[in-house]
């Protein structure tokens, strides 16, 4: 039950005129989208002459995250808070300690359990608390109930992030005030640095000739595996699926694989850090969610210049339209199917949309202009924050 402190480590001659000292809290799974959006967010605050600290919420006896590590080599200051299963008390008292101890000019949370627990021991500390909302999976009454707490958090925190537009519509009508809302999809940083594509494939068994589709996030309902997999029974026979991801519906699905007939063509990786830089192996990536924020994957895929099948839910049309790829209805494998038949059959077709996905990437999603939009959020609760000009130097 302990509090530690784990240096940055410098990876530049000196380091630019510090404009706020934030303090970003998580409670990091294995791997995912909000793990990479805190890591891309603060080193890009880093890099603008900011002095960033990450704080993670760990189990007792787990004593680093990789997320830390990366962060400690782009020179981010990081801290373990390692606590008892279910000790929320000493975690508040933790969480307490480490700001008094540091005074960042903003607490940002990512996650319900940080923004339950920890945006109230901001406020009454007299620190603006910030929080990003990466989305919400529903599933059972526990998680139900978690988020139910996090919406009503929000609701004192002196700015809310939502991710997408129709999540900003969803905390609106549970009570977010307004004027503190504020919509900032997710970024491409360049953070993910890709295999080529014979690389991807030769690390995760495949042949170079071999025809591959893939998913990549965690194995639960509403990424919807299982209709990725009701899909790919209806693909044309030798096609392959890479699976990669962990979760709870992996061992059903499993199963589900063997009743399908699939066991052959469906490859299980299992969780991998640092999954997005497999992309390339890829002949179409498939985002069959039930519900999405703004999906990191769906970024990486877009710069990796893989062509994408995905369902129309959430933040994603606000991503990307049919110009820049195949978008079809949640909870229809069959139309995910043809989709992939689509991409495969007009190979010219797709390799336009592919063209028109990355032009929009950089147009629209790009890290300085990210950046900034947060920087805005943050001097909306009182907080000075430096901004990169276009060239990543402070202003």
């Amino acid at each position: 039950m302990k509090l530690m402190d784990q240096p940055a480590v410098s990876t530049r001659q000196h380091q630019p005129r510090t404009a706020a000292r934030i303090l970003h809290i998580l409670a990091p799974a294995p791997f995912g989208g909000l793990e990479r959006v805190v890591e891309s967010l603060a080193v890009e605050q880093a890099r603008a002459g900011s002095e960033v600290h990450v704080a993670a919420v760990l189990d007792q006896g787990v004593a680093d995250h990789p997320l830390l590590e990366t962060l400690r080599q782009m020179s981010v200051h990081t801290h373990v808070v390692e606590v008892p299963v279910r000790a929320y008390r000493f975690e508040r008292e933790q969480v307490r300690a480490l700001c008094m101890r540091i005074a960042p000019d903003v607490v940002h949370t990512h996650g319900y359990r940080t923004d339950v627990l920890h945006t109230p021991v901001a406020r009454e500390l007299g620190i603006p608390a910030v929080s990003t909302s990466h989305g919400f999976v529903g599933g059972g009454l526990k998680n139900r109930m978690f988020e139910h707490l996090q919406r009503r958090a929000f609701r004192r925190c002196d700015a809310v992030v939502a991710v997408s537009r129709p999540m900003a519509s969803m905390l609106l009508a549970s009570g977010v005030p307004r004027a503190r809302l504020h919509v900032i999809p997710n970024a491409w940083t360049g953070s993910v640095k890709f295999l080529s594509r014979s690389d991807a494939r030769s690390q995760l068994g495949l042949a170079n000739d071999d025809v591959c589709i893939g998913f990549i996030g965690r194995i639960s309902r509403e990424k919807g595996p299982d209709v990725f997999l009701d899909a790919m029974a209806r693909v044309r026979s030798g096609t392959r699926a890479v699976i990669v991801g962990e979760g709870s519906m992996k061992g059903e699905l499993m199963e589900r694989t063997r009743m399908l007939g699939l066991d052959h063509a469906v490859r299980w990786t299992g969780a991998v850090d640092g999954a997005g830089r497999f992309i390339k192996a890829f002949d179409v990536l498939v985002l069959s969610s039930r519900t999405e924020g703004t999906p990191v994957v769906l970024l990486e895929a877009m710069a990796a210049g893989v062509p994408i099948v995905a369902t129309r839910v959430g933040g994603v049309p606000g991503v990307i339209s049919n110009r820049e790829a195949i978008l079809v209805q949640p909870e229809d494998p069959a139309a995910i199917a043809i989709a992939i038949h689509d991409v495969l059959r007009h190979a010219e077709a797709a390799a336009w949309r592919v063209a028109r996905s990355f032009e929009r990437l950089e147009s629209h999603f790009n890290a300085h202009r990210w950046l900034e939009r947060y920087s805005q959020v943050y001097q909306s609760a009182g907080v000075r924050v430096a901004v990169p000009d276009g060239n990543g130097h402070a202003g």
